[in-house]
């Protein structure tokens, strides 16, 4: 540790040896730790990721004396705690006390941001991330104050050598604010442990417990032989545990069922080929959507995604777009991403598209050359993986919609299917009437 001042050295020592972990918080917030040495920014990355003053800045070294914690909504990850700590080599009078903080914190954090400046580590910051990764803490490092040039190559090839993901910001450049926020959320979500990235209900806040759901599932050649497909399994599965009722039934019995019931649905949900008929079999007043803008929500992003479908009427002939679907299968004559989206764009524009497919992992790294993205409802993803996906398409400026989304809005009956959801509602319409 030569070269360490002899406190911070000490208290390294204290981090490597103290084996004492919270894994999980009792607060059901997501516990972001801020770490590094004084003076890199700590408190200025915290400011800017909630885009207010919550701690006091300054280039005096150690001015940060006490953990400063941050209760927010950081989207789309939830809600979080930003616990913005003391310099790991602060050599003032109070030195000790606030560096045993900064240790408390480390204990409390389920995830962590170290802060370092763009030319190289130095012994402390190479100890602090030596002792996040040995306590197995998720970390990334966030290289602050870009303002003149980007990271060193001495840097970056250290980095690269220890595996450690990055992102590039400069913590007072308010123009550039919202690009460096996304990166540094894209790569937050990628390390984030599972238990903190709960996926919202697929259809039970909108069921109540005793309540009736009826789904249209539709048997056409892509249906397993004896079996429905994994949505609408999920779907029914997700109705059971709400302790309401599903009724299943085809497309071309649906109309005959509604006039069977005594009582009216809570919730309609079809499957996006048949949303055009249940729509005009469903009595306006009813809840209506799909089971792929279920998966929107409970994988990825609506608000997001609704929005991005108010862009495929800006599409011009012959515009680039990608069909990116989660499972590899065998694609049958009529498939759904291969065929059928792509007629019906071309139907409902008047012209034809140049459509790449990507199937399974294999997401497009360079997303700028198309015009849209549409993907599936993704029930072979993760959520962590969806919303990476998503936050890959918001930094390269390319919107993104899904399957579900997408066909709605070229049967001309997107506004029903979002009404269930009137924040994504109000995302697709603010582009579509702007």
């Amino acid at each position: 540790m030569k070269g360490v001042p002899k406190i911070a050295a000490l208290n390294l020592l204290y981090l490597q040896n103290n084996t004492t972990m919270i894994n999980t918080p009792k607060s059901l917030r997501l516990q972001i730790g801020i770490f590094g040495r004084t003076n890199v920014g700590k408190s200025s990355v915290l400011n800017m990721l909630a885009n207010q003053d919550v701690a006091i800045s300054s280039p005096v070294p150690g001015t940060t004396t006490d953990v400063v914690e941050k209760s927010m909504e950081l989207l789309p990850i939830g809600p979080v705690t930003i616990l913005d700590t003391a310099g790991i080599d602060d050599v003032s009078a109070l030195s000790e006390k606030r560096i045993e903080r900064t240790m408390k914190a480390l204990e409390r954090a389920d995830i962590a941001i170290v802060v370092v400046e763009p030319d190289n580590l130095n012994p402390i910051e190479e100890e602090i991330i030596a002792t996040i990764r040995s306590k197995e803490i998720p970390y990334i490092i966030v290289i602050n104050k870009i303002d003149n040039a980007g990271a060193s190559d001495e840097l970056i090839s250290k980095l690269s050598s220890i595996g450690a993901d990055y992102a590039q910001c400069s913590a007072i450049d308010a123009i550039n604010r919202d690009k460096y926020i996304s990166e540094i959320k894209r790569r937050l979500i990628a390390k984030l442990p599972n238990d903190f990235l709960k996926p919202p209900p697929l259809l039970s806040d909108l069921v109540p417990e005793g309540g009736l759901c009826v789904m249209v599932v539709p048997i056409d050649l892509q249906a397993p032989k004896g079996r429905l497909i994994l949505p609408q399994v999920q779907a029914i599965r997700d109705i059971l545990d709400t302790n309401a009722t599903a009724i299943v039934v085809k497309d071309s019995e649906y109309a005959r069922t509604l006039q069977l019931l005594k009582k009216e649905p809570d919730l309609v949900v079809c499957d996006s080929q048949v949303v055009n008929k249940m729509v005009s079999d469903t009595p306006k007043h009813l809840k209506a959507t799909t089971f792929s803008i279920l998966f929107s929500r409970n994988k990825g992003d609506i608000v997001e995604e609704s929005r991005g479908a108010a862009f495929i009427n800006k599409l011009q002939p012959n515009d680039k777009i990608l069909i990116a679907e989660a499972c590899s299968h065998h694609p049958a004559e009529d498939d759904i991403g291969r065929a059928k989206i792509p007629r019906w764009l071309s139907e409902h524009l008047g012209f034809g598209l140049d459509v790449t497919v990507a199937s399974g992992r294999d997401f497009p790294a360079n997303l700028s050359e198309f015009k849209l993205i549409i993907h599936c409802g993704s029930c072979m993803l993760t959520r962590n993986e969806k919303l990476v996906r998503i936050m890959k398409a918001k930094e390269a400026g390319i919107p993104i919609t899904n399957y579900g989304i997408a066909i709605s809005f070229v049967q001309g009956v997107l506004e029903r299917a979002l009404s269930p959801f009137p924040a994504a509602l109000n995302a697709y319409l603010s582009v579509a009437n702007g």
